[in-house]
């Protein structure tokens, strides 16, 4: 997949179908946006491009209620490659390009620059000066600068919309099921594994401490994992919190324990992916009583990867 910041450098001359959005998450409604442009590429010989925008628009014109992001900007670029984009381009947002008309960016960028073929725009979306761009001003345009313009449907589950803002709701909660569904996989994060205070090693339970590059983190608990592992999922529990069984930590931690596997990970990037939320953390009379609850915990892991269908359709080892 090629990635453009900006538009100068893009695929000039090869028409495109494509489509607009921040896309955070890339939950089962941007799945079906990004399907369409896929699908409606290859039946005419185009090249599927998203086009994005970096930093989230709203973080530019309202910080104060800019939403942490569900991925960072690599994990969002590496999920399009996978679902099939030939193209992402990215547009540095900026208040100078806030100010841009919606019909100017439409035919100076869209139509001239990026020679589209078909625009397809997720419910709701809206962009331009003052969000003008709509799917309305979108097909009036389209049929003046010669492309085809429509708006693909929302995606509901159990009657509700699904959204990124959503999802960082279930997160908030710990409802990390809820969101698998909306997100069409579980929920993940990255990041280094840096040195801690070897607390696990001395319970008989070594962890992997993460520093998180994700900003979203699921609300503290102990939870059922998959974490990747030299190229493979493998099974893991992971708590996330301050410890408060030992002196709290100001900062909350995320701390995995690979099930059956033994090494040294200090210093890799490792993919952490929340299954089930066992228990809320909390803190324990002794360390004796600590050690018989994480005894119990990895116990009701195990329970819940030897469910029929959980190791197959995770593909965790």
């Amino acid at each position: 997949m090629r990635l453009f910041h900006g538009t100068d450098n893009a695929e000039i001359g090869r028409p495109t179908v494509l489509t607009l959005g921040v896309f955070d998450g890339l939950h089962l409604g941007h799945q079906l946006i990004v399907r369409t442009v896929v699908e409606r590429a290859r039946a005419v010989g185009a090249v599927p491009t998203v086009l994005t925008f970096d930093p989230h628009p709203r973080a530019v014109l309202h910080p104060e209620s800019a939403p942490p992001l569900l991925q960072t900007f690599d994990q969002k670029i590496e999920a399009l490659g996978l679902l099939g984009v030939g193209q992402t381009i990215v547009v540095r947002f900026t208040p100078e390009f806030a100010r841009v008309r919606a019909a100017e960016f439409l035919r100076d960028v869209v139509r001239e620059r990026l020679h589209a073929r078909e625009v397809y725009l997720g419910r709701g979306f809206a962009f331009g000066h003052e969000r003008e761009g709509n799917i309305e001003l979108l097909r009036e345009v389209s049929s003046s600068l010669g492309f085809h313009a429509d708006e693909v449907p929302e995606v509901r589950l159990r009657g509700q919309r699904i959204s990124s803002s959503r999802i960082r709701e279930l997160l908030s909660e710990g409802k990390v099921n809820l969101a698998r569904r909306m997100l069409g996989r579980p929920y993940g994060v990255e990041g280094r594994v840096v040195r801690g205070r070897a607390r696990g090693s001395g319970l008989g339970f070594p962890t992997a401490n993460l520093q998180p590059q994700n900003r979203v983190i699921p609300c503290s608990g102990v939870y059922v994992t998959a974490t990747l592992v030299e190229g493979a999922w493998r099974r893991s529990v992971t708590n996330v919190g301050v410890r408060p069984t030992f002196e709290r930590d100001a900062e909350p931690s995320v701390e995995t324990f690979v099930l059956d596997w033994q090494g040294d990970l200090y210093g890799d990037v490792v993919r952490v992916r929340f299954l089930h939320r066992l228990r809320a953390e909390r803190k324990f009379a002794s360390v004796a009583e600590l050690k018989t609850q994480i005894d119990a915990d990895v116990e009701r892991a195990r329970e819940f990867f030897a469910r029929r269908g959980v190791r197959g359709s995770l593909s965790v080892s």
